[in-house]
């Protein structure tokens, strides 16, 4: 495991591994393997820098959510969430994505997968249920940082309950690219950054593990371990 003391939070992702890693992390500017800045060459027609399009989705490094950031409860350890995600991820088979695509969901845009494969959705479903003894109770700041996003009823139900609007029945397993821009940006960074993808994301992309990733001080996400989907 890596050595980090005083993470401010935790999550569980999908961090692909690669020729998609690693273009994926020198877009973004941020390689949470190694834990380091990276850069990789800029597109051209970018309508905004590239600093600026990924400012937000920097920190996170390149992944998919599986469980969404956060506090570890008191009384849990590293060291037991360690444990549990192993035993999670050991009895979890993995999963072959049936190709990628570049979309603007909202006003950022993000790979998605042509469609969701169900092994996926119970893979984020169980890391979200089975390890939630391990998450701190939200606070009042961050639910109500989660509900300017605008929710639904269910969506808000998905927050008090689990920390997070967006799991089980409100899941969408996605890669994020950019923060969030004015929907003529987002729109017009589709095409580009689906020609700046076109090779990797035409291969076949299969999530076999599961990344513990830690937060570190200076609010950049490190992946800490992976364990294997052998299920």
């Amino acid at each position: 495991m890596r050595p980090m003391p005083d993470h401010r939070r935790y999550a569980i992702y999908a961090v692909p591994e690669g020729a998609l890693y690693r273009k994926g992390a020198d877009w973004l500017g941020w390689d949470s393997v190694a834990g380091a800045e990276v850069s990789g060459p800029e597109p051209d027609g970018l309508p905004l820098p590239r600093a600026r399009l990924t400012k937000t989705p920097r920190k996170y490094g390149f992944h998919g959510t599986l469980k969404p950031p956060f506090r570890l409860a008191e009384g849990e350890s590293l060291a037991a969430l360690s444990g549990a995600v192993a035993e999670l991820a050991a009895g979890l088979p993995p999963v072959a994505l049936p190709g990628l695509r570049v979309a603007r969901m909202g006003g950022f845009v993000a790979l998605l997968p042509e469609a969701q494969p169900e092994d996926l959705v119970r893979i984020a479903d169980a890391a979200v249920g089975e390890l939630d003894r391990f998450r701190a109770p939200s606070s009042a700041e961050e639910l109500e940082r989660r509900r300017r996003a605008g929710l639904s009823e269910r969506q808000e139900d998905m927050l008090v309950r689990w920390g997070y609007p967006f799991v089980f029945g409100e899941f969408r397993f996605h890669m994020t690219l950019t923060g969030g821009f004015e929907p003529e940006i987002a729109d017009a960074l589709v095409p580009l950054l689906a020609g700046h993808f076109a090779a990797e994301i035409a291969a076949p992309v299969v999530i076999d593990s599961l990344a513990l990733m830690g937060e570190g001080p200076d609010r950049r996400f490190r992946v800490l371990e992976r364990h294997a989907l052998t299920g």
